[in-house]
């Protein structure tokens, strides 16, 4: 696939979408949902549109992540490694893309092990998990709301999107998507 001028708007659009959501989460529900321990970013469902928008939703995921980390800073792992996560995620996607649901299960699980393998070092792990070890705990809880954005959350919209009546307008008006064959 070339990557043009008109992909190289796109992963900027995308990330620019990333950052406002979680920003409207953060201001609306509040920091904890964000950068807490229970971290349920309901922009992450974006890791599972890989599946449609390619390369560049997975740069646009990426930096986007990288600027929602820098907004709230909580440490450097978490400006490195958290778009590392989102990277590997949405990449993941979209080599899985064939198996929608498996691509977003799948997508999940690196946000959970890579973000939780570092975030227990900076924050405790939430109650629900206190009787497993801190590494362990905050795992668990960054997989199962990892889940929830990418694989049911994410799979949900993409299963809207991916209607004919839908993508097709948006295909005449020059939005590439990726081959689904």
């Amino acid at each position: 696939m070339k990557f043009d001028s008109r992909d190289l708007a796109l992963t900027g659009v995308l990330a620019a979408l990333y950052v406002v959501i979680n920003i409207v989460q953060t201001v609306t529900i509040g920091n904890p949902t964000i950068y807490g321990p229970v971290q349920l970013r309901v922009a992450d469902f974006m890791i599972a549109l890989a599946i449609l928008f390619g390369w560049p939703l997975v740069g646009g995921v990426t930096i986007g992540c990288l600027l929602t980390n820098a907004y709230y800073f909580i440490g450097a792992p978490d400006v490195i490694l958290g778009p590392i996560a989102n990277l590997i995620a949405a990449s993941l996607v979209l080599l899985l893309r064939k198996r929608r649901l498996l691509a977003c299960i799948g997508g999940a699980l690196p946000v959970g092990l890579i973000v939780g393998g570092y975030l227990w070092l900076l924050l405790p792990p939430p109650d629900l998990f206190a009787a497993l070890p801190a590494w362990a705990g905050m795992i668990g809880s960054l997989t199962v709301s990892s889940l929830i954005a990418v694989a049911v959350i994410g799979y949900l919209v993409l299963s809207i999107l991916s209607r004919p009546n839908i993508i097709e307008p948006l295909k005449s008006r020059g939005l590439k998507v990726v081959d689904q064959g």
